[in-house]
């Protein structure tokens, strides 16, 4: 019999202050990942990784959250809840339109959950991580298990995180991309009804490999400015982050249904020659929304970092997501497509920073842009170095810095091209900051943990003593 635990608020000292505005954050309890991303019925449904009785991880559950603008989310009941036999780890939800899976009656429309059965130590199946469905006929209010779990078995360990689309129009079929993880690799299957699948083909080890591959996805982008659209693939790592930690690549490419081919594979192991989804710590896990309206692109990541995530000091809940970020793919000068980010911004009024700075790149030309408390206390700077064009951001003296050794940093970005200005988005909202450089062609997003709420900017430029 399926069991669960309700839950229990932590009884540390709340620090309501930190909680973001705009940046979805679990009530009382932990989470990570996203999974299952969805827009049906006119609303926004964000699943994430949720541990309903603690803020730890733990227990990992399905917790579930609803938004009809990108900004302000509704905490759910939890949708699908760990049991004795298995944890409920990453993956998808799509809308089964045609009743592919056969699990809508006359006059409804399915959610299919696709997930990963975590299998623990009181389950015939201990120790193997496989793929199974649950199903939704009242538009994610409540939720079924499908008898015939798992529906995708490698008798693996590390089998994980499924993303699924529908893949070829009408004649299509549906596209699992998991990942076997501790192998680097992204495995794809096909399947006509979600309930059988067929293997397709396997990509990578490529670029980052100094951690296990995590929650991948792969959908199809238009390049701005052009009629042309390619095949974008998304891997999560930890460790082997660019910042320290986890992080997220990505690779622009051609997917025929079978096989994704990357357009560039690096020659060198340098790292920054790799493509990278954000340059901060705490971006990780992106995935991206299934059905949404005009061919929209949206993507959401968990803004925290494995480092030190069971430690933030946060209370009753632990760690946000990032703000939504829409995405297409723009042509450099060199014939080089990158990912660019555009946030769903906040309204006004909500009680989040957001600075819009165009800022010189003048070789020999420093601009500091800090944010810190009313009383000048806790600064964050982001330096913008014209000699090096890079911006680099710095949380060493933000608040509480000393809760873990690994926390405190400085992260950089290089920017890209050659223009004498960068243009500059910062969006401080409590106890996250995210950056977007030229467009949202760079971004770069850190926590912080002040003593009190960052509200007050200021901009410095200047010539450095050498």
């Amino acid at each position: 019999m399926d069991t669960h635990i309700e839950p229990t608020r932590p009884t540390i000292e709340p620090t309501p202050h930190l909680r973001p505005h705009a940046h979805f954050t679990p009530d009382s309890t932990w989470m990570n990942d996203p999974n299952g991303l969805v827009f049906f019925g006119e609303t926004y449904h964000l699943f994430f990784q949720n541990n309903p009785s603690g803020a730890t991880w733990g227990n990992l559950s399905w917790g579930h959250a609803t938004s009809t603008d990108l900004v302000t989310w509704i905490e759910q009941p939890v949708a699908l809840w760990h049991t004795e036999n298995e944890f409920i780890f990453s993956g998808s939800t799509v809308v089964d339109h045609d009743n592919t899976s056969g699990f809508a009656a006359p006059g409804q429309t399915a959610l299919v959950a696709i997930y990963t059965s975590s299998y623990t130590s009181a389950s015939p199946l201990h120790g193997r991580q496989a793929q199974s469905l649950a199903y939704s006929v009242d538009g994610g209010q409540s939720w079924t298990t499908h008898a015939g779990n798992p529906v995708l078995d490698r008798s693996s360990g590390e089998f994980r995180d499924p993303k699924v689309f529908w893949w070829g129009g009408g004649d299509g079929y549906w596209v699992m991309v998991a990942v076997e993880a501790v192998d680097r690799t992204v495995v794809l299957y096909s399947s006509p009804d979600l309930r059988s699948w067929t293997y397709l083909s396997k990509f990578g080890p490529s670029h980052a490999v100094a951690g296990v591959w995590e929650c991948p996805d792969l959908f199809l982008l238009p390049v701005a400015g052009t009629d042309l659209h390619r095949w974008v693939l998304v891997v999560s790592l930890n460790p082997g982050g660019l910042a320290g930690g986890g992080g997220a690549q990505y690779f622009v490419g051609d997917f025929d249904g079978v096989t994704f081919t990357p357009e560039r594979i690096s020659e060198t192991d340098d790292p920054t020659s790799f493509d990278w989804l954000d340059h901060g710590r705490d971006y990780y896990a992106t995935v991206s929304f299934d059905n949404v309206p005009d061919n929209r692109r949206l993507m959401v990541g968990w803004a925290n970092n494995w480092d030190y995530a069971n430690e933030i000091p946060t209370a009753p809940w632990r760690s946000a997501m990032s703000l939504v970020r829409e995405v297409d793919l723009v042509e450099d000068v060199d014939g080089r497509r990158r990912l660019r980010q555009r946030p769903v911004l906040p309204p006004e009024g909500l009680g989040v920073t957001v600075l819009d700075l165009t800022v010189p790149l003048t070789p020999g030309v420093v601009t500091e842009i800090t944010v810190s408390t009313e009383d000048d206390a806790d600064p964050w700077v982001l330096t913008v170095d014209g000699a090096s064009r890079t911006i680099t951001a710095d949380r060493h003296e933000c608040g509480n810095v000393d809760f873990h050794p690994l926390f405190a940093s400085r992260d950089t970005a290089r920017l890209v091209g050659d223009d004498d200005t960068v243009q500059l988005q910062v969006i401080v909202d409590a106890s996250v900051i995210e950056v977007f450089a030229q467009g949202g062609l760079v971004t770069l997003t850190q926590q912080v943990f002040p003593r009190a709420p960052l509200t007050k900017p200021r901009v410095r430029t200047h010539q450095p003593s050498t």
